[in-house]
């Protein structure tokens, strides 16, 4: 440790590991006030992401990739505080760093060897993508996934009672057992296998040991079935009814699960030389992105934050004393998996900004793609357009849809096309989408029994988009409040390394203390606007129904000739 007291640390360091790049954000503790900030591109494979075209839902990326940014991004962020002019705390050194928070995109697992280093470390396996992490958006493991969530229900164990009733071919178990049938000999090779968001905190404290390091309940909560009142994880007879090669993996797992706030370790003398930080400083229990993301934009009971980029992940808290029904379709509801003392409820969309990108990518005309901004091109046409105008209704499942259906074998659709629309009409109409959706979510929650009485909104498409914000708060029918901090995830993560290094006592002052919110608030625009998106988000909840329910019996035949009529009204009403 160095020799700076506890009582004198002054910041805090958060490491975001997203899906295309990982950013390291020191943080001011007197606050909040973001001091330096560096953002390194994965380097390997298609904006970080290694991809087979033979299997369009395979998503793999390089565990050196983590471990080489981590120490590019950190370093670069403590350069750049060094070279700042003093602020609230004065000047920076390394010294009076009090500790460092990682999240991380999930489920991520990396196969790794006995010491808990990983597979594609070693020159046999680097080439092989089964022996690299496979990233939350790798949806290979389908038939597996549906098997495990058969094998529950058959066997009456209540697994997924707090995972919305379905298990998810993202998440822990099912793409091991994948990797077991796709690549056998990747499989017998790994010891065990580590979430990301563990992975990081054990490897920069020399804590890799498999059965050692420490796990955080985040990631054992949401992705791999442990909990406290079944023993932690899936038992070994649960296992063995799947495929007794998974069982050996459970005995190689650390069964206890720890809060963020609790300490992983302390930063080894390798890693210190690498990044600038002083050697002895503590690192806190990893968690996911969208749960410390959920931290830096003030989460409370009663307040929804949604966390938007590539993917929306939606989070809210209730208190551990406050009733608790089973929620389907959800992602987890898990004790201490977002603020220690409170159950930690995750909800998300599988695409959202993806989606965007895929338009720009795959569909935007040229006179929109010339100028190198398309999307900014497309907005402005697009917000000229009043809700109901285009005639358009999408579903918003182009990778599937996470919740409340949990099935990845779905696929986007756009209904009400003529001759006449236009590129601009359904751009808006896939943004539209993806705000039905957000509201099934906020029903579904509400339905059982969970008050969402605030949004709060932050990530990427809040500080770049002011047509999608316009149009969720005129969808969802509430105002929604926009997270000061361009780098909620980053922020949280830097929160719970300052609880964890004893700078604050509890991750509450941390919030108190570091967390705001903009001026600027969008509210819903009219009544009008909020009557014409109530009938579109019926008539999308006809789609969603009738093509994600099995053995729903809806009558779809009105749903076009109801788009023409709003679309012929809205028309009317602007001549």
């Amino acid at each position: 440790m160095n020799d700076v007291a506890l009582g004198e640390k002054k910041f805090a360091i958060g490491v975001d590991y997203g899906t295309n790049s990982v950013r390291a954000l020191i943080v001011d503790l007197a606050d909040g006030t973001e001091v330096a900030t560096s953002v390194v591109n994965y380097p390997t494979g298609d904006m970080g992401i290694i991809l087979d075209h033979n299997q369009p839902t395979l998503a793999r990326q390089s565990p050196r990739d983590y471990v080489d940014c981590f120490c590019q991004a950190v370093r670069e962020a403590v350069e750049q505080a060094r070279d700042a002019k003093s602020g609230p705390s004065g000047v920076f050194t390394p010294e009076l760093v009090a500790g460092i928070g990682v999240d991380s995109t999930g489920s991520t697992p990396l196969p790794v060897d006995i010491d808990g280093i990983p597979l594609a470390f070693q020159e046999k396996y680097s080439d092989v993508p089964a022996a690299n992490a496979w990233l939350w958006k790798d949806h290979t493991s389908i038939e597996e996934a549906d098997a495990i969530t058969k094998r529950v229900y058959e066997l009456g164990n209540g697994y997924l009672e707090r995972c919305g009733g379905v298990y998810s071919s993202e998440w822990y178990w099912a793409k091991i057992w994948h990797c077991q049938r796709e690549n056998p000999e990747v499989f017998d090779a790994a010891y065990s296998w580590v979430e990301l968001a563990d992975f990081i905190p054990a490897y920069i404290t020399g804590n890799t040991k498999p059965e050692k390091l420490l796990r955080g309940v985040c990631g054992a909560g949401h992705k791999a079935m442990w909990e406290s009142r079944h023993g932690g994880l899936p038992s070994a007879e649960f296992l063995a009814s799947l495929d007794e090669r998974l069982v050996p993996l459970r005995e190689r797992f650390n069964n206890e699960a720890k809060t963020a706030d609790q300490v992983a370790g302390f930063l080894t003398e390798e890693i210190a030389q690498k990044t600038g930080l002083a050697a002895g400083t503590p690192v806190a229990v990893g968690a996911f992105d969208c749960h410390m993301g959920a931290v830096g934009a003030g989460v409370s009971a009663g307040s929804l934050v949604k966390i938007m980029g590539t993917s929306t992940c939606d989070v809210t808290t209730l208190p551990l004393d406050a009733p608790l029904q089973t929620i389907p379709g959800v992602c987890g509801v898990v004790p201490g998996s977002v603020l220690p003392d409170c159950y930690g409820i995750e909800a998300g969309q599988s695409a959202v900004g993806d989606i965007f990108r895929w338009f720009e990518r795959s569909l935007a005309p040229e006179r929109y793609t010339k100028t190198g901004k398309t999307l900014v091109e497309l907005e402005k046409d697009a917000a000229l357009l009043s809700p109901g105008e285009s005639g358009l209704l999408a579903l918003d499942w182009n990778n599937g849809n996470r919740c409340i259906l949990v099935d990845t074998a779905l696929t986007g659709a756009i209904i009400g096309s003529t001759l006449s629309t236009t590129a601009a009409e359904t751009y808006r109409a896939l943004v539209e989408s993806t705000a039905y959706g957000a509201r099934a979510i906020v029903e579904r929650l509400e339905e059982y029994g969970v008050a969402i009485n605030e949004v709060v909104v932050c990530g990427g498409i809040a500080e770049k988009s002011p047509m999608t914000m316009q149009i969720y708060a005129d969808v969802l029918n509430r105002p929604l409040k926009i997270a000061r901090s361009a780098q909620t995830c980053a922020l949280g993560a830097s929160l719970f390394g300052a609880v964890a290094g004893g700078a604050f006592r509890s991750i509450y002052d941390a919030q108190r203390n570091s967390v705001g919110y903009k001026d600027l608030v969008y509210r819903p625009n009219s009544a009008a606007a909020a009557a014409v998106y109530e009938k579109l988000f019926r008539n999308y909840m006809k789609l969603h129904n009738s093509f994600g329910v099995k053995g729903t019996s809806i009558e779809l035949y009105p749903v076009m000739k109801e788009l023409i009529a709003i679309r012929d009204s809205v028309r009317e009403s602007r001549r």
